[in-house]
């Protein structure tokens, strides 16, 4: 049987958790049962989430997006209470991984996408990060903006918001899931015809235009709902666990 020790230290050494700086505690963050049978995956560690877990009789529920963010208040109260409540009186095991699984070249987050928009020659966002959280990416050939947009469309099924520039077409692609519309810097210190992140800010509507990159929002959750998914595939067949992915179509 599988247990929550030899798990976490099989997903720190892979993940490399040690040597990230991030906005929350990467790994363990409440601990449940010591011996693990199944494990659920989620994008987020919300209330429904929980309850699911609960009911499939998970002990681990695994996520991208779980508690502790820095600047948040300390007590364990309100809803953030009642959702720690319920795993500790249910004795499942909290597990989160960020910036990490963000990162990871096989696991990760911005290689799903890679994957999923068939962008290859990847290199980093930031040439300067040891683990990049952001990448580049080339399209085959080159597509026009509304080709693109709908490529986008397609594959992650639900209206993509399009910030324009000026290029016409677009091959080389910066990215970086979630709330990272600001790297759009870095995407046109790259000089990127496009990038595409989760969500959007009104800035980043001028940014687009005067930096001359196309900007994509694709959804935080639908760019961040692959690598968790990834995680507990490979630990399911690294432990002989139970799995089960929970989603809750979120839009933003």
């Amino acid at each position: 049987m599988a247990t929550l020790a030899n798990i976490l230290n099989w997903c720190d050494q892979t993940l490399k958790t040690a040597e990230f700086k991030d906005y929350a505690p990467n790994g363990l963050q409440i601990e449940g049962k010591p011996e693990i049978k199944k494990i659920m995956c989620a994008v987020t560690a919300s209330l429904d989430a929980i309850e699911a877990c609960i009911q499939q009789k998970a002990d681990v529920l695994l996520v991208h997006h779980g508690y502790f963010w820095k600047g948040e208040a300390a007590a364990i109260t309100g809803m953030r209470g009642q959702r720690i409540k319920k795993l500790i009186q249910h004795d499942i095991s909290l597990i989160a991984y960020h910036l990490p699984l963000d990162a990871h070249p096989e696991y990760g987050n911005n290689a799903s996408i890679a994957e999923l928009l068939n962008l290859t020659q990847l290199e980093a966002l930031d040439p300067t990060e040891k683990h990049p959280i952001g990448n580049i990416g080339y399209l085959e050939q080159p597509l026009s903006i509304e080709a693109f947009q709908q490529l986008l469309a397609q594959k992650f099924q639900r209206d993509i918001v399009h910030l324009p520039a000026t290029s016409q077409t677009i091959q080389k692609v910066g990215f970086c899931t979630g709330a990272a519309q600001d790297f759009i810097t870095k995407a046109a210190a790259q000089q990127c015809d496009a990038y595409l992140s989760g969500e959007v800010s009104e800035r980043t509507f001028y940014e687009a235009k005067e930096l001359g990159v196309h900007y994509f929002a694709c959804g935080h959750h639908a760019t961040e709902q692959f690598g968790v998914q990834r995680l507990g595939q490979a630990l399911a067949q690294q432990f002989d666990l139970e799995y089960s992915y929970y989603e809750l179509e979120n839009p933003i």
